[in-house]
């Protein structure tokens, strides 16, 4: 008689893999802010922009750009904020560097456009004149002031213009009554004066003559422009364009109340510095 098999144990079950400890557990990486990069990147290459003169509209469409791009970074999900701070602060930088360059650079254009404000002045050669400026007190106002005023005939320069107060007469009724018949005379308590003076351009285009600033100051500090009166006289100073080494000679007729002295203001371009000449 056989005996039967006993019946096979059952195969051990197999426990799970021990969980790691808490400290050892591996923790997800942390997405990147895309965003945030891109805003920095933008307004990096926007500021670079931004400080090259021929290149300054690129600087402006880009620096907007990051600035906005910057704003959204902060408020997405993702690690390295930092890089969409650092591109707000650069967009906001750069735009200003930006309005800075570019206020350089139209200084300078205008500059060049209508010359330097550096003026010069050569006097016409008088012994007397040279004799009295060596007597003059150390504290004596500066030369071409309303206190001290340059001669007539001074040559008055600067790097576009040259201007020549060639004279000066004190009672111009006469000038005014034949230059036209439709001036009118002089108001009761005022009379013309007229300015003759010779412009020429020394610039590397062309200019206007209206760039030159002729007017008169009286003793009370008021000026006297001369189209405050609207006469026409006979050789009146037009708006003459002057290529180099042309000039132009013309006069101008000023309203003055009566028993007030003047001088008279010259700026040879419109950004030059002005100065005085005595009648």
């Amino acid at each position: 008689m056989s005996v039967p098999n006993p019946p096979a144990a059952p195969a051990p079950q197999q426990l799970p893999p021990p969980m790691p400890p808490v400290d050892q557990a591996v923790t997800a990486p942390k997405k990147t802010n895309v965003l945030a990069l891109i805003a920095l990147v933008t307004a990096a290459v926007g500021f670079l922009f931004a400080c090259i003169p021929g290149a300054l509209i690129v600087g402006w469409i880009l620096l907007p750009i990051a600035f906005v791009i910057s704003i959204v970074s902060l408020f997405l999900k993702g690690d390295r904020k930092w890089m969409g701070v650092v591109g707000l602060v650069l967009s906001i930088v750069g735009t200003i560097v930006g309005f800075a360059v570019f206020f350089a650079v139209v200084a300078n254009a205008a500059q060049e456009a209508f010359g330097s404000g550096d003026t010069v002045v050569s006097q016409p050669a008088d012994e007397d004149a040279e004799t009295a400026a060596e007597e003059e007190p150390a504290d004596a106002a500066a030369e071409g002031t309303r206190e001290n005023p340059y001669p007539l005939g001074s040559t008055i320069s600067s790097s576009d213009w040259t201007v020549v107060v060639n004279s000066h007469t004190a009672d111009g009724a006469a000038a005014v009554a034949e230059g036209n018949m439709f001036n009118d005379a002089a108001p009761a308590g005022s009379h013309y004066e007229l300015v003759n003076y010779t412009v020429t351009y020394t610039g590397e285009e062309s200019g206007t003559s209206m760039e030159v600033g002729v007017d008169v100051v009286t003793g009370a500090g008021n000026v006297v422009n001369s189209y405050d009166s609207l006469v026409v006289l006979a050789d009146e100073f037009g708006l003459d364009e002057l290529y180099d080494g042309a000039s132009a000679t013309g006069s101008q007729a000023f309203l003055v109340p009566d028993g007030e002295t003047i001088v008279i203001r010259v700026s040879p371009g419109m950004l030059a510095d002005e100065v005085f000449v005595q009648p």
